[in-house]
């Protein structure tokens, strides 16, 4: 996405966007929560390894200096850091930086030399930071990601182009809500779970597993009066199948400003209950199944493009039981967890190696510092190019909840990083070892 070899990027890792996205729009109900919310906010910390020396990142607050010392022995370059200056969770990053006109003014400056604004999606939010910086805005329009980036888009177009995926329907009527009904009704009948999803919903959340008739009929009964209360006119809500599988995938893509299609990378994701816990790389993919998710993402990318759509796309997949791919699961119109894993994949573990990312559990009642939590990792930690262990790709969101905790209240931080070794079985070794190292000293 540079203009030019050179171009220095910005980087935004506004992971809130599909928040914005999703603001007043008729789904499922939602519940905030506080730790969630500083959590979320903290995430931006991954940025950091997302761009490259001479771009830069604009950041909630300054990274651990020891983190970043860390980094850089283990040999990684850094981009330049620019803080909003403020860790409220209620408030994005990009709402931090409108409000600061020294930032602002740094960011014109990157701009005079070319930079351009790459967040993690785009909102009307990032737009208005693009236009005050001057710098050019490295996506689609925010209401051509938002519209890519529902689920019920991702649902027709799977099937107006005949891609497989779960018997389902999507609903933008309270019409097309009675009629999915009556189908997911049949379904049940049959002995088979549904799901009921929430367009905008995100990471696991705004999803409801439906296992009876009775359970549908009060989430109907439910949705029809909020329906009302609310005056809405526009439903989002997806009814599938909850079909079995082995495995889950996310893979991305990348649509050019003149059409074009590349294909990025693909990760076997780790999840639990449906939530995001990490990613294993390489996946376990034979050759046709490679082959149907390039296929795949040549047509949909060309539909994107069709639609007004650039940039980074990342798809959510599945494997069924018999190895057969249900190769779009949801759109995801903005960079993705995976993304933010790419270059420590390419510079730091090597085509030889195998890679979980993940995250592990931190239980504080104090701010831990990574000086602290590298002692306890102390061999388990890779300090150097080439080793094997973890390598850590964000430490802010180990603190993050100690921000809307009560003083000397436990909080449940996380630290993300990458476990490298040879193979999957030393791997799960070591990965064993540093969930036993964490818990030990800082478990339930």
């Amino acid at each position: 996405m540079r203009a030019a070899p050179q171009a220095p990027l910005v980087m935004l890792a506004n992971f809130e966007v599909e928040r914005r996205w999703g603001h007043g729009e008729f789904g499922l109900p939602s519940v905030g929560f506080a730790a969630s919310d500083a959590m979320v906010s903290h995430m931006d910390e991954f940025a950091l390894l997302l761009a490259g020396p001479g771009d830069v990142v604009v950041l909630k607050e300054p990274p651990d200096p020891v983190y970043l010392d860390y980094l850089g022995k283990a040999g990684l370059e850094l981009p330049r850091v620019l803080i909003s200056g403020s860790t409220d969770p209620a408030r994005s990053v990009t709402e931090e930086a409108l409000d600061r006109p020294e930032l602002i003014g740094e960011l014109r400056r990157v701009a005079e030399r070319g930079g351009i604004l790459i967040p993690h999606g785009a909102s009307d939010l990032e737009v208005r930071l693009a236009v005050e910086a001057g710098l050019p805005l490295g996506t689609a329009a925010p209401d051509i990601c938002k519209k890519v980036n529902s689920k019920l888009y991702s649902r027709r177009l799977a099937d107006r182009l005949g891609i497989r995926q779960p018997r389902g329907w999507a609903c933008a009527s309270l019409d097309e809500w009675g009629e999915a009904l009556l189908g997911a009704g049949r379904l049940l009948a049959e002995g088979r779970g549904i799901a009921v999803k929430d367009a905008y919903g995100v990471s696991g959340k705004g999803i409801v597993r439906i296992r009876d008739a009775r359970h549908l009929s009060r989430l109907d009964t439910m949705t029809r009066r909020r329906w009302q209360r609310h005056g809405a006119t526009v439903l989002n809500l997806l009814i599938e199948e909850w079909v079995p599988k082995s495995a889950d995938l996310n893979y991305q893509f990348t649509v050019g400003r003149d059409g074009s299609v590349h294909f990025d990378f693909v990760k076997e994701a780790v999840t639990e209950n449906g939530v995001h816990k990490g990613h294993l790389m390489p996946a376990s993919l034979t050759g046709p199944q490679m082959e149907e998710l390039r296929r795949t993402a040549q047509m949909v990318g060309r539909a994107l493009a069709a639609d007004g759509y650039v940039g980074v796309v990342g798809v959510d997949a599945m494997v069924d039981p018999a190895g057969g791919l249900y190769p779009i699961v949801e759109i995801n119109a903005r960079l993705n967890m995976s993304s933010y894993q790419e270059r420590l994949r390419s510079e730091a573990v090597g085509p030889e190696r195998v890679a979980l990312a993940r995250h592990y559990l931190v239980r504080c009642t104090a701010p831990v510092s990574f000086a602290e939590l590298a002692a306890v990792l102390d061999d388990l930690l890779v300090t150097e190019p080439g080793g094997e262990g973890l390598i850590v790709n964000n430490f802010a969101t180990v603190n993050a909840p100690l921000a809307v905790s009560e003083p000397g209240a436990e909080a449940e931080g996380r630290l993300y990083g990458l476990v490298v070794g040879a193979d999957r079985a030393r791997v799960a070794a070591l990965d064993d070892q540093i969930t036993a190292r964490l818990n030990e000293r800082f478990g339930a």
